[in-house]
């Protein structure tokens, strides 16, 4: 019976773990930065530079660098961005990546 508790225990703590990166998973936009952006994908902090998650990016998504046109794989580790986030059929995906590479 310890045992049986112990184990359900372990597992409500790995749920409550993981619904923070799956609270970021909602519509609307939020900004951080990227930690790692590739083909479809997009990992990103918060502004704190803390929490990590990652985002689907919709193919047809429009990504920014300082207002110019850019592709996703342009993101280098560390740039600020501002993601915008819609629900499309049973997933949320960015379908707009705004970044900028300093401060201007």
């Amino acid at each position: 019976m310890v045992r049986r508790c112990f184990v359900l225990a372990a597992v409500a703590a790995m749920v409550a773990w993981g619904m923070p990166a799956l609270a970021d998973e909602k519509e609307g936009t939020h900004e951080g930065k990227v930690v790692k952006a590739e083909k479809g994908k997009l990992t990103m902090t918060d502004k704190d530079g803390k929490k990590e998650h990652t985002h689907d990016i919709g193919s047809d998504a429009k990504v920014t660098m300082d207002g110019k046109e850019a592709k996703l794989e342009d993101l280098k580790a560390g740039t600020t961005v501002k993601v915008t986030a819609e629900k499309k059929g049973d997933k949320v995906v960015v379908t707009k990546v705004e970044a900028k590479k300093s401060d201007k």
